[in-house]
C-alpha cells in the first residue's frame, strides 16, 4: 500500500515534550501565576544539547515534571505515550521488555537475541532485554528517538532509541522523601538527598523500595503463596567532580533488585481434555500451580563521563560503562496444579562499553565524531520439562547457551548551514563486531537416566558482521516558530546464532540419530544475518499562538531487509529459531500536539501504522500474504490533561487525566489463515484493542517552613479496570495448542505524600 499523496504532503515529522513554564519574575506571587507558554526543552538526541524543536528527527521528550505526574517509574510505563511506541512486558515476566517503534521489535527475550530499540542510561547502552525494566531513581528526562539511529547510536538501534537521563547533583543541601500506600497492601518509599558541595565534589543519593501483595490468590496446596506480587528496591548515587573550570567528571551508580513471584501464566486455551477445566479467557484472580514460580533480577551499573572543554568550542568527552545482570526465573507454564510444563532460566551477564567523542562547532555548523567499543559475555542455563506428567522436579531437557560480543565503531556527523535558514546534515558510522556462541542440549526419558546430548558440550561457533550506516537530512527554518525537514537514515541489528534450536528424535525406529545430531550442530553453528532498515522521513515542527500551541507531525516510509523472525518450532524443548525471513515495507503517520490554556495543559499524540511483508520465506515458500506483523497496531493514541484547578497561599490543586489506547495487534508472526493445520494461527494470540485510564488529584506546593514544601495526592491506575489479555505464549498443535496469557493488572488506588526541602 502506498502512502496517500495528500497525507504525505501535509504531514511531516515531529519531536516534542511539554511541561509547565514558570513565569520569570523576582516577585514570588508573580512567579506562582499560571504559565502562559509551553516550556522549551533541551535534549541530547544528537549527542549535544539542542532545543527539542530544532532537532531534525522524530523525538519525544518527557521532563521530570511529567515523569512524576504520569507515574513513569521505568521503561515499561512508556507504552503508547510517544507516537508509534509500543511496549509490552514479555510473557510471564515483569523485568523483560518488548520494545517496538514503528512496527520494528524483538519478541525473544533470550540473551543471544539483540533488541531492535537501544535503551541508554546516562549515555550507556543496555545490552539485552532481560533485566531492561528496572528501578531508576531520580530520572530527570526521557527521550524517545524514533526511526533508525545507526549513525550516532549504532548497532541495535534499527527502530530507534530511548535515552534515560538521571538528575545531576546540585551541590546544595536539599532533597525529598515520599511515601505511597495503596490497595493490595502496596507500600512504596522514595528518598533523594543532595549533599552540600565538598571541595570539588557534588553528590546526591536516591533510593526506592516497593512492596505489594499479589492479586492472584493461591491455596495452601500451591507451590507459592501468591502470584503477581511486587518486591523490589533501587539505589542510585551520583557524583560530579569539578577537577578544573574546563574538566568535569560525572560518576553514576545504579542498582536494582527484584525478588518476587512471576506474572501468573494463566491457561488461556488448550485442547488436552484433562487441562481444559483450568483454562479461561477471562482474567482470573485465583490460581493453583505446582512448579516453583519466581522472578529474581539484580542489575548493577557504573558509568563515568569525563568532559574536557579544550576551548574554542571544542569538547572531548569519554563515557565509560560497566553493567552486570544476574537474572533467574522459574515458570509453571500450564497454569495448573498438574506437573505438565515448567521451565527455568538462570542468566549471568556482564558488559563493558567505551565511547570517546569529539564535539565542536564552526561559524556555519557543528560536528561530532567518535570511537566506540562494546563487549559482553553471558550464560543461560535453561532446564525444561514438557508433558512428562511426573511429579519429580528434575528436568527432562538440559538446555544451555552462552554468547559473547566484541564490537567497535567509528562515527561522525556534520551540520552545515550554507544560508541562515537551511541546515544540511551528513553522517556515517562503520561498525564491526564479532559474535560467539556456545551450546549444549541434552534430553532424557526419566529423571534417573543420564542426559543424551544431541548438541554436545563444547559446540561453538563465531562470526564477524559489519555495516556502514549513513544519515542525511535537510532542515529549513521558515521562522523561529516553524521548521520542516527531510531525513534519510539507515540502521542495522546485528546477526548472530540460534542458541535455543533443538530437534529431538521423532520416535521413528529407523531414524538416523547421527544425522539428527549433525543437524542440531549445524543449525547451532549457522549464523543468521543482520537485519537492516532504510528510512525516509519528512517532518514539521511548529510553535503557534504565541507559544501556547505546539503541533508536530511525521510521515515515514521504511524498507526492511533480511528481517529477523523469531519462529517457534513446536517440538522438543519449546525450540525457537531466528530466521532471515525476507523483506518488509512499513509506512506511517505520527502526530503530536500540546495546548496551554491558562493553567491547563492538553497533550495528545496519534500514530497510524501500515506494515506489510514483501517477502516472508518459510520452508522455501514465500508466504508474505499469510503472516502476521507483530506488535504493530494500526492505530494508537494518548490523551492527557494536566490542569491546575486552584491556587492559593496554602498550595495548589492539580489534576492529571492520562488515557492511552492501542489498537489490536498480533504477538507472533504466525499464519493469518489456515493453510497448514500443523502451525499456529495468529489470531489465537492476538491482543485486543483496549485503553488504560490513569487519574491523579494532588494538592501541591504546600508551604512547610521557610524552605520546605509538601504534596499529597490521590491516584488511580487502570481506573476503568480494563482486563485485556496483553501477551501470550502459543505452543501450537504439537503441544495440544497450549496457550497461556498475561492480563492488564486490575484497578489500583492509593494515596501518596511528598516532602521537599
Amino acid at each position: 500500500m502506498r502512502l496517500r499523496p495528500l497525507a504525505l504532503a501535509a504531514l511531516c515529522a515531529y519531536g516534542s515534550g511539554v511541561a509547565a513554564q514558570p513565569a520569570e519574575s523576582a516577585d514570588p506571587a508573580e512567579a506562582r501565576r499560571a504559565p502562559t507558554q509551553i516550556e522549551e526543552i533541551v535534549v541530547t538526541a544528537q549527542r549535544r544539547e539542542e532545543r527539542l524543536q530544532d532537532v531534525p528527527l522524530a523525538v519525544t521528550a518527557f521532563p521530570e515534571d511529567q515523569i512524576e505526574a504520569r507515574g513513569i517509574d521505568d521503561v515499561g510505563d512508556l507504552n503508547a505515550l510517544a507516537p508509534g511506541l509500543q511496549i509490552s512486558r514479555t510473557p510471564s515476566n515483569t523485568t523483560i521488555s518488548q520494545v517496538t517503534i514503528r512496527g520494528i521489535s524483538q519478541i525473544n527475550p533470550a540473551i543471544y537475541w539483540d533488541p531492535a530499540v537501544g535503551i541508554y542510561v546516562d549515555g550507556v547502552y543496555i545490552g539485552k532485554a532481560q533485566g531492561s525494566i528496572f528501578n531508576l531513581v531520580d530520572l530527570s528526562r526521557i527521550e524517545v528517538l524514533r526511526g533508525p539511529q545507526g549513525t550516532l547510536y549504532g548497532r541495535n538501534t534499527l527502530a530507534g532509541a530511548i535515552n534515560l537521563v538521571t538528575r545531576s547533583p546540585s551541590g546544595e543541601f536539599g532533597g525529598e522523601a515520599s511515601l505511597e500506600i495503596g490497595n493490595y497492601n502496596a507500600f512504596v518509599q522514595r528518598a533523594s538527598v543532595d549533599l552540600p558541595r565538598m571541595g570539588i565534589a557534588s553528590i546526591s543519593i536516591g533510593a526506592r523500595s516497593e512492596q505489594r501483595d499479589g492479586w492472584i490468590d493461591t491455596p495452601s496446596s500451591a507451590s507459592v503463596p501468591q502470584l503477581n506480587d511486587r518486591s523490589n528496591r533501587g539505589l542510585r548515587i551520583a557524583a560530579d567532580f569539578d577537577f578544573s573550570p574546563s574538566l568535569l567528571g560525572e560518576y553514576r551508580f545504579d542498582q536494582s533488585r527484584v525478588d518476587q513471584t512471576n506474572n501468573f501464566t494463566q491457561l488461556y486455551r488448550i485442547e488436552i481434555p484433562f487441562l481444559q477445566p483450568f483454562a479461561s479467557r477471562e482474567r482470573l484472580e485465583s490460581a493453583n500451580v505446582d512448579a516453583p514460580s519466581f522472578e529474581r533480577s539484580q542489575v548493577q551499573g557504573h558509568s563515568f563521563t569525563l568532559s574536557w572543554n579544550v576551548g574554542n568550542g571544542l569538547e572531548i568527552k569519554s563515557i565509560s560503562g560497566y553493567r552486570r545482570l544476574d537474572w533467574n526465573d522459574s515458570l509453571d507454564l500450564d497454569g495448573s496444579p498438574l506437573p505438565v510444563v515448567w521451565t527455568q532460566r538462570f542468566t549471568d551477564y556482564e558488559q563493558i562499553s567505551q565511547d570517546l567523542q569529539l564535539l565542536g562547532g564552526f561559524d556555519r555548523g557543528n560536528y561530532v565524531a567518535g570511537l566506540y567499543y562494546f563487549g559482553d559475555d553471558g550464560q543461560t542455563n535453561n532446564p525444561q520439562s514438557f508433558f512428562v506428567l511426573d511429579p519429580s522436579s528434575d528436568a527432562y531437557f538440559d538446555s544451555r547457551y552462552g554468547t559473547k560480543t566484541g564490537a567497535w565503531a567509528a562515527y561522525g556527523q556534520v551540520d552545515f548551514r550554507p544560508v541562515e535558514r537551511l541546515t544540511l546534515t551528513a553522517g556515517v558510522r562503520y561498525t564491526r563486531e564479532k559474535k560467539e556462541i556456545e551450546r549444549a542440549f541434552g534430553l532424557r526419558a526419566d529423571p534417573a537416566d543420564p542426559f543424551f546430548y544431541l548438541i554436545p558440550e563444547g559446540t561453538e561457533a563465531s562470526e564477524t558482521f559489519d555495516a556502514t550506516t549513513p544519515t542525511f537530512s535537510a532542515a529549513w527554518r521558515f521562522s523561529s516558530q516553524l521548521n520542516v525537514y527531510a531525513r534519510y537514515a539507515e540502521g542495522f541489528k546485528s546477526g548472530g546464532f540460534n542458541g535455543e534450536f533443538s530437534q529431538p528424535p521423532s520416535g521413528d525406529p529407523n531414524e538416523d540419530i547421527s544425522e539428527l545430531i549433525a543437524l542440531n550442530i549445524a543449525e547451532t553453528q549457522t549464523p543468521f544475518k543482520p537485519e537492516k532498515q532504510q528510512s525516509f522521513e519528512i517532518g514539521l515542527k511548529s510553535s503557534l499562538a504565541d507559544g501556547r500551541l505546539m503541533l508536530n507531525a511525521a510521515a515515514f516510509h521504511n524498507s526492511l531487509d533480511d528481517f529477523q523472525a523469531s519462529i517457534f518450532l513446536g517440538s522438543g524443548a519449546a525450540a525457537t529459531v531466528v530466521r532471515n525471513a525476507g523483506e518488509a515495507t512499513i509506512q506511517g503517520i505520527e502526530l503530536e500536539a500540546a495546548l496551554r490554556l491558562g493553567s491547563t495543559m492538553l497533550m495528545a499524540n496519534y500514530a497510524w501504522l501500515d506494515p506489510e511483508y514483501d517477502e516472508f520465506i518459510d520452508g522455501g515458500v514465500n508466504v508474505a500474504d499469510n503472516r502476521a506483523f507483530v506488535h504493530a497496531p494500526e492505530h494508537s493514541f494518548n490523551l492527557a490533561l494536566d490542569s491546575e484547578l486552584l491556587r492559593r497561599d496554602w498550595g495548589a490543586v492539580r489534576a492529571v487525566v492520562d488515557y492511552a489506547w492501542t489498537d489490536d495487534f498480533y504477538t507472533y508472526p504466525y499464519q493469518l489463515e489456515v493453510t497448514n493445520p500443523g502451525l499456529q494461527l495468529a489470531r489465537d494470540s492476538q491482543v485486543d484493542a483496549h485503553g488504560v485510564l490513569n487519574l491523579r488529584l494532588a494538592v501541591t506546593d504546600v508551604p512547610l517552613g521557610a524552605r520546605g514544601s509538601g504534596e499529597i495526592a490521590l491516584w488511580m491506575r487502570n481506573a476503568l479496570d480494563d482486563d485485556t489479555a496483553t501477551n501470550f505464549i502459543d505452543f501450537g498443535p504439537g503441544f495440544g495448542s497450549l496457550t497461556i496469557a498475561n492480563f492488564e493488572e486490575p484497578r489500583t488506588v492509593g494515596i501518596s505524600g511528598v516532602v521537599r526541602w
